[in-house]
Parts: structure tokens; C-alpha cells; sequence
């Protein structure tokens, strides 16, 4: 999963600069703006733009900008040539477009196009013009309407039909601090995103309707989300825990789950390496969630650290070392195939 933000020229510019550092911070690559939002409109609104262009730049960060035939009135520009000129290689023409004209910006520009809301016939128009689908993203709008936005099944069959075409999905998560003017009341483009579990959502997006390109569509997130945000971009997830202590040494490490995932437990390819003796414990059930450690009667698995994935019976040659706290337990249908967690 590649992960975004979006950044809005109507925030004032000293919290802008704190949002992108930030994202910058916790290992993001991309950034979504729009140049025609009516109600942003300043003295230094060019200078802005330039500066924001420029952080862009100096980072290595791929910014999309909204665009309409507002936007080069708004910029004092004659052509979308001048865009260019400033800066910009993605743009993304929300309204008053023709297929022509899109094809004709893909020759100097990178495209994200409306996935929500373009057609079959659409893409079939541009091919036929000679498009270039690698320069083309398929961005799904996002919904500042409450009830309005789309089915999270919508959207996997949309990208089911756009990703073997060759277009690289995105879609958006609403944010849980600073929503955008001026409805507040998130941008997501699934409904049932709307003021939940914002890190969640992104996984889902990616895991669950293969979106390449996730960002949050609001001018913020609170620190718990950036913080998630980082480790993902870093390999791994946080799962908070009750840890026996006799076992402490299995937290604020980095395990990994083992590439040929299993979809009943999670199994830490570290834990093999640390050779200890694990007599026999109390047998009970287990629940998803809880942690485990394989003693003396599994022979060769002996020290082997596990997590429930979904509810098991009990097994002799297995203590029960800890659980996973309930609000994380959602996590671990995500971490697989590889992917780091670290016990904290």
C-alpha cells in the first residue's frame, strides 16, 4: 500500500507546513490537492502553490492536483502549458473535460481520472486515441456529503475492472481531526469510512479492493493515526498486549509473520530463533487474539510464538502467554504474507 495525504490551500500556510512534515515524517508518497475550490482564494495564493510545489519537489513527493478551466483564471495562467511550466505533472480534470482534451494532457501530464464516475466507453475512447495507460491513475472521487459516498463492494469491482487495464488505483479514507470546509463531515470515498477507524480503513481499501494508492481525503489526522501510518510505511504494525511477564523479552521487537501465511494463526519467524525451554501450562480454548508459545511436547516447534487469528480449540502443546487488546484484534487479518508486528 502506497499512502497519501491531502493538502488545501484554504488551511493557513504554518499548518500546512507542519501537516507536510509530518507526512513527509512518517514515509509518504503521495499528496492530493485541488486548484479550484472556490472559497480558497488569498493575496498569496500563487506564492503558496509555488512553495508547496517546491516542498513537493525537494521530497520526492507525487502530488495530483484537481483541476477545472477555473483553475488557470485562479493562477493568472493563459494555458494548462503553464501549469506545466510551474511545476505540475499530475493532474487530475474533474469537470468540463472532454476525452479529447484528457488524451491531449496526457502527452505532458500524468492523469488521474474520476474512477467513481468515468465509463467503459470512456477508456475505450482513450485507447482508441492512443492513450497512454501508464500514465493514467484511476483516482476514486471522495464524498464531503454524508450518504452519498460508495459501497466499499462498488468500489472493488470498479478497481477489478481497472487494474487489468494497466491503471494504478487510489482512493480515499475521511480523516478523524480536521475535516475540510464546509460540510465537516469527512471525505471518504466509502461510506461506512465516515468517522470510523481512519488506519483501519486505509488497510481495508488496500486489502480489500486492491486501491495501490490510499490517502485521507480530510486536512488532518490525530497522532495515533500518523504514528500507525509511519511503522506501517516501516514494515510493521503495533499490537497493544497483556504479555505474561516471563515473556517479556517477545515485545518491542519486530516479528514477522511468515511468508505462506496462515489464515488461523499468525506465526513470528524471529521466535524459532530464540532457543528457550517452555514447560507444559493450564490447556484451555483459544480465543482470537490471544498469544501463544509452543512448549516441550511440540518437539521441534518448541519456543515458537503464535497469535489466534480466529477462535481454536485447545491443544496441550501450547501455553497461552497473552491477548492482543480487543480494539487491535482487527488488525490481524492485515499482517501476513511477511509483514512485520511488534507486541507493545
Amino acid at each position: 500500500m502506497k499512502t497519501g495525504f491531502s493538502y488545501y490551500f484554504g488551511t493557513e500556510p504554518q499548518k500546512n507546513r507542519e501537516i507536510f512534515a509530518k507526512a513527509v515524517g512518517a514515509g509518504m508518497e503521495y499528496v492530493f490537492t485541488s486548484l479550484h475550490i472556490p472559497e480558497e482564494r488569498s493575496a498569496d495564493y500563487k506564492s503558496h502553490i509555488l512553495e508547496f510545489i517546491t516542498a513537493c519537489k525537494e521530497t520526492g513527493m507525487k502530488f495530483m492536483v484537481d483541476i477545472s478551466p477555473h483553475t488557470l483564471e485562479k493562477l493568472g495562467c493563459s494555458d494548462y502549458e503553464d501549469l506545466k511550466a510551474l511545476g505540475i505533472d499530475y493532474v487530475r480534470p474533474d469537470f468540463g473535460f472532454t476525452n479529447e482534451e484528457i488524451v491531449r494532457l496526457s502527452k505532458n501530464f500524468f492523469i488521474g481520472f474520476n474512477a467513481s464516475t468515468h465509463s467503459k466507453s470512456d477508456y475505450n475512447n482513450w485507447r482508441q486515441q492512443g492513450a497512454d495507460f501508464a500514465k493514467f491513475l484511476a483516482s476514486h472521487n471522495f464524498y464531503p456529503k454524508p450518504l452519498t459516498g460508495l459501497s466499499l463492494s462498488k468500489v472493488k469491482d470498479i478497481n477489478a475492472y481497472l487494474k487489468p487495464q494497466g491503471f494504478t488505483t487510489m482512493a480515499f479514507v475521511a480523516g478523524d481531526k480536521d475535516y475540510r470546509t464546509p460540510i465537516f463531515a469527512g471525505l471518504p470515498t466509502v461510506e461506512e469510512h465516515r468517522n470510523t477507524n481512519v488506519f483501519y480503513n486505509m488497510l481495508e481499501l488496500f486489502y480489500e479492493t486492491e486501491s495501490d494508492v490510499v490517502l485521507f481525503g480530510d486536512v488532518d489526522v490525530t497522532d495515533e493515526v500518523w504514528r500507525r501510518i509511519k511503522e506501517y510505511n516501516q514494515g510493521y504494525i503495533t499490537l497493544r498486549a497483556d504479555i505474561d511477564p516471563a515473556y517479556a523479552d517477545i515485545k518491542n521487537i519486530i516479528h514477522h509473520d511468515r511468508p505462506d501465511s496462515s489464515e488461523h494463526v499468525l506465526r513470528s519467524v524471529e521466535s524459532r530463533q530464540i532457543k528457550r525451554k517452555v514447560l507444559p501450562a493450564d490447556v484451555r480454548l483459544r480465543s482470537a487474539g490471544d498469544i501463544f508459545i509452543s512448549n516441550e511436547k511440540y518437539l521441534r516447534y518448541e519456543g515458537e510464538l503464535e497469535i489466534a487469528r480466529k477462535a481454536l480449540d485447545a491443544d496441550e502443546r501450547v501455553n497461552i502467554i497473552g491477548r492482543v487488546h480487543d480494539e487491535d484484534i482487527q488488525y490481524l487479518r492485515y499482517i501476513r504474507d511477511g509483514f512485520g508486528f511488534k507486541l507493545t
